[in-house]
């Protein structure tokens, strides 16, 4: 199951991702395009990831 960050706009919010346990993966997709690519984390990458978002090491855009 797919689910959106608590941090977004609310369930209406299109420009966010979402995340799901994919078996041993954590699965991350872009809310805009559901059926498109994802990206397969394990736990540690996911949380190194987590990690840098939250220092403001990359450019989030909301246009994709």
């Amino acid at each position: 199951m797919w689910r959106k960050s608590s941090h977004s706009g609310g369930m209406n919010d299109d420009a966010c991702v979402e995340v799901a346990q994919l078996g041993d993966r954590i699965g991350v997709r872009d809310s805009k395009n559901p059926d498109g690519e994802r990206l397969g984390l394990n736990s540690q990458e996911f949380s190194e990831l987590v990690v840098r978002i939250k220092r403001g090491e990359f450019t989030l855009r909301a246009d994709g």
